[in-house]
């Protein structure tokens, strides 16, 4: 992980997600790339929430994405600041754009700006007098029925081949109350006009976004010039698109709402949650994020990536117990009178892991896909106990297996035996377990398609 013009101390990213859902793999991303720089550099980050739309933020949101940002081991060293903070100095900037003809109020319905916008001309409004664009303005801020149907536009272009540069709406009216001021605004600042003014304000050095921003990024450098701040280092890497995944929060929102799933931590969910919950150790979402580091290129990744590296941090800590299938086949074993237990290692490579108590008694179970294999008279190994010979295998009417008896031979050498099997003592402590099989929420590989 690299930044162009970076100084040791001085460095300043920002973290700043919209809480109108839960923070999936894709915001994991982000917020691991801006927090292992900050600590790279020695610098610092900023937790910051985007609540610029309240129509869909959620206070149980927010609490979950700074409960989630703890979990993965994410901390912030200024905030959580809130763009709504900086509410007044931006209606300041958009009064002072709109009196240096670098805004308009414009009031065309949306369907006809829209073919405007689509085939590069100027809407009648665009030639505003001054004095009416404050009156306008003044209208959008009171919400009147006129202001309602009025937006606020940047002056930038209206035929640059970047779509994005084509005067964009910078303020819209809306009346649904704010998570934290209530009915006090009824003008709201687009993302696009926000997140400039609140990079430079708060200090912010280098501005990491995901690809998919390049277009808009000579519209961010607009807004700052336009607006005589300092300018933040812009900078991107690769979105995070993953196989048969889909990362829209509002699609998300739509598998939870219509119960396809059984909520935002369900193990299918790409969401922090959701991996945390189906296995993914917090480390392997790391190292997945640090050899994408801030590459541009932008590839559709396999979910095997993250498996096979969890696997590599898992493996040496994860606990060792035994378990056998429902359709297991009762087995006795001779040369046994008793239960007995005996105190062995969770994990034979770690004894850090701790220790577990073993029953070891005359009855067993054994696993069904075993017991197919084996032949009566074949010696046999079972798995941390030792070696027992196959004196009789029963079988119903079909031939299948139905019990096994076996005897004891402990003095027989484990290395010779083909028959490795899994076992469990018939005891009263078993304890039933339900597993559960994930597949993936989506049939297709590239959403996209």
């Amino acid at each position: 992980l690299k930044l162009k013009n970076a100084k040791e101390g001085e460095v300043v990213t920002r973290f700043p997600p919209e809480a109108s859902g839960f923070i999936h793999i894709g915001h994991t991303k982000a917020a691991l790339v801006n927090f292992m720089l900050a600590q790279q550099y020695k610098g610092k980050m900023i937790l910051r929430f985007d609540d610029t739309n309240c129509d869909k933020e959620k206070h149980e949101y927010e609490a979950a994405i700074l409960q989630d940002l703890k979990t993965l081991g994410i901390s912030w060293d200024i905030g959580p600041t809130y763009t709504s903070d900086y509410f007044p100095q931006m209606m300041e900037m958009a009064e002072k754009l709109i009196r240096e003809d670098k805004a308009y109020c414009d009031n065309t319905p949306q369907a006809e700006m829209q073919k405007h916008r689509f085939d590069g001309t100027p809407t009648p409004c665009r030639d505003n007098s001054l004095e009416k664009n404050l009156a306008m303005w003044e209208e959008m801020k009171k919400a009147s029925p006129e202001g309602l149907q009025t937006c606020l536009r940047a002056k930038l272009s209206v035929d640059n081949p970047n779509k994005a540069l084509r005067d964009p709406v910078i303020y819209r009216c809306n009346l649904t109350p704010h998570p934290r001021h209530g009915d006090k605004y009824k003008v709201y600042p687009t993302y696009d006009f926000a997140c400039p003014i609140v990079d430079s304000v708060e200090g912010v050095t280098h501005a990491l976004r995901t690809s998919e921003y390049n277009d808009r990024n000579d519209q961010y450098r607009w807004m700052i010039k336009a607006l005589g701040l300092r300018p933040p280092s812009l900078d991107d890497f690769s979105r995070l698109n993953m196989e048969y995944t889909v990362m829209s929060k509002r699609k998300l929102t739509e598998f939870v709402d219509n119960g396809k799933v059984w909520g935002w931590d369900d193990p299918r969910m790409p969401t922090a949650r959701g991996l945390i919950r189906r296995g993914v150790h917090v480390n392997a979402l790391w190292e997945f994020v640090k050899v994408q580091g801030m590459s541009k290129v932008c590839n559709t990744m396999e979910w095997e990536k993250i498996w096979n590296l969890n696997k590599k941090i898992i493996d040496p800590i994860a606990p060792r117990y035994t378990c056998v299938d429902q359709f297991r086949i009762p087995a006795t074993i001779s040369g046994v009178d008793a239960v007995s237990r005996q105190t062995l290692a969770l994990h034979k490579k770690n004894a850090d892991v701790g220790t577990k108590e073993v029953a070891f008694g005359p009855k067993l179970f054994l696993e069904e896909q075993d017991v197919v294999l084996l032949s009566e008279g074949e010696e046999v190994t079972l798995l941390d106990w030792g070696n027992s010979y196959v004196r009789k295998i029963e079988k119903d009417a079909e031939g299948k297996p139905t019990a096994v008896a076996l005897e004891l031979h402990l003095a027989g050498d484990v290395k010779t035996t083909k028959q490795k099997l899994s076992w469990l003592a018939d005891v009263e402590a078993n304890v039933p377990i339900m597993i559960y099989e994930f597949d993936h929420l989506i049939t297709e590989r590239n959403i996209d398609k």
